[in-house]
């Protein structure tokens, strides 16, 4: 498969980059970037996107088997301006999935939340509602949505507020649902290989539980 990564330098793509890499039952990994990347392989190739331009992603979404893409930002980073976070967390993956499904793309692997609802209080379970239900309506053959609680892993920016919430569902994670536990980002990243070997049509949703058990389908 030739696949394309959008949000490689965050805390999941970092972990799905170098599994894609490594895998034979991928020959192309295309990476859509905002700023230059130093690493080199025989596999890779980097685009620079300029994701506020649509003919940008366009011409850079070119011929993908599977689109993964684990774009995200925080409040913080966009000083709490829903117009900001939106332009992040809803247009680059909606926009990506219907270039995509323009350029023939058959699978699209995109990172959600847990609780993600269209029409919720909350106005990230709200978005992330939204880009499923608009990510759906593009008509891609198969779609894959993880839906991770708290993510567990090593990110090089600092997030006190993530470390608070990561230590209490650490301690009381005998008490939690699966879904609720906390959801490694290398499961997730593994999660998102699998879904790319799997052959079926439809749109899917996996929490904890099932991201444990997509990954013991395929071999990674």
């Amino acid at each position: 498969m030739k696949a394309t990564l959008i949000g490689a330098t965050g805390l999941i793509g970092g972990e799905l980059l170098p599994l894609l890499l490594n895998d034979p039952a991928f020959e192309k990994v295309t990476l859509l970037l905002r700023r230059p990347l130093e690493l080199t392989h025989p596999k890779l190739e980097k685009k620079l996107v300029d994701f506020n331009d649509a003919d940008s992603m366009l011409i850079a979404l070119y011929e993908p088997d599977v689109i993964f893409c684990t774009v995200g930002t925080t409040r913080k980073k966009v000083k709490n301006d829903h117009a900001a976070y939106r332009k992040v967390d809803y247009d680059i993956p909606v926009h990506a999935a219907r270039f995509g499904k323009m350029n023939g793309c058959r699978k699209f692997i995109l990172v959600s939340a847990l609780g993600a609802k269209k029409g919720s209080n909350n106005f990230y379970l709200d978005l992330k509602g939204q880009v499923e239900e608009d990510v759906t309506a593009t008509g891609i053959p198969s779609i894959h949505f993880m839906r991770p609680s708290i993510l567990g892993g090593n990110r090089t920016e600092s997030r006190p507020g993530e470390k608070a919430g990561i230590f209490i569902v650490k301690a009381i994670s005998f008490l939690l649902p699966s879904r609720l536990k906390l959801s490694p980002a290398s499961m997730v990243a593994n999660a998102m290989v699998s879904a790319a070997k799997s052959d079926k049509e439809g749109v899917f949703i996996y929490q904890n539980t099932e991201m444990k058990d997509l990954n013991s389908k395929f071999k990674i």
